[in-house]
């Protein structure tokens, strides 16, 4: 079964490297991280805090935004694809399960992903060490930062996989996943905003809020990030409402983790019922 599993995940790498996923994905995330860490010495100096841990609160929110994107680019046209260019039928001809099939996408987007952001991040962790912007704790904020936006992107990644799965079509599944990205990133936040700003009892606030936070990955790694970074000087909002919460941060890894194997235990129930 492993064998199967990392036959499909290298098939996945190779696609990566030769569209030239990997290095896209790690100039967009190298680009955006450099800008922020030049920006970011400002702050660092009115804070007393180094420029690397500046840079790790400022790419929290941004990983928030571009990983998921990655993530669901990565996967929309996991199975759809495979149906449009009818790959699909000769595929499951062969001695694989759907569920190893699934997994060995999954295995393979996931590599695509630590690559690019180890490479894109990586960038400007070593130019800020080299200048003398960072420290041995901030490097190591920088790694929970990187292996958290992993997990993000696993999450976003299993979720691509149930809409490839149940839209069938490469064009359907792209839209949907560009509609699942603007509803979980930037329109869940916006319509827990609202409901909190227009409510009076304050049961919203203290009854439903910590869970909903949770319930979405992009919330729940932004919540862990700015907790464990001690960020609430440096960015506010989601840093400020940690302190609050009627469970520790670190619940939020949790629900990340329980999302991405309810996502993909759903996803390969899909693929189970499609015949080729």
């Amino acid at each position: 079964m492993l064998i199967r599993i990392l036959t499909i995940a290298g098939q996945e790498m190779r696609i990566g490297l030769r569209n030239r996923w990997i290095l896209l994905a790690a100039v967009i995330l190298a680009l955006f991280s450099l800008s922020l860490a030049l920006l970011g010495s400002a702050p660092a100096g009115t804070l007393g805090v180094d420029r690397m841990t500046v840079t790790v609160a400022s790419l929290s929110s941004l990983s928030v935004y571009l990983v998921p994107l990655i993530a669901l680019l990565l996967a929309f046209d996991a199975v759809a694809g495979e149906i449009d260019r009818g790959t699909l039928q000769l595929i499951f001809s062969c001695p694989i399960s759907r569920g190893e099939f699934l997994f060995g996408k999954a295995l393979g987007h996931f590599a695509v992903i630590v690559l690019a952001l180890g490479g894109g991040y990586g960038v400007t962790a070593v130019l800020l060490l080299a200048t003398g912007g960072g420290s041995q704790a901030a490097l190591i904020d920088f790694a929970r930062l990187v292996a958290t936006s992993a997990l993000l992107g696993l999450a976003f990644l299993a979720l691509g996989y149930v809409l490839s799965a149940a839209a069938r079509h490469t064009s359907t599944a792209a839209a949907l996943s560009i509609g699942i990205w603007l509803l979980m990133v930037v329109l869940y936040d916006l319509a827990l905003l609202g409901v909190l700003v227009s409510e009076t009892s304050g049961f919203f606030a203290a009854r439903i809020l910590p869970f909903a936070i949770i319930a979405n990955p992009a919330d729940a790694f932004r919540l862990f990030n700015l907790n464990a970074l001690g960020a609430s000087d440096l960015v506010g909002g989601m840093a400020g409402i940690a302190e609050a919460l009627p469970y520790p941060p670190a619940v939020a890894l949790l629900s990340i983790g329980i999302f991405i194997v309810l996502a993909l235990a759903l996803a390969v129930v899909l693929v189970r019922r499609i015949t080729p």
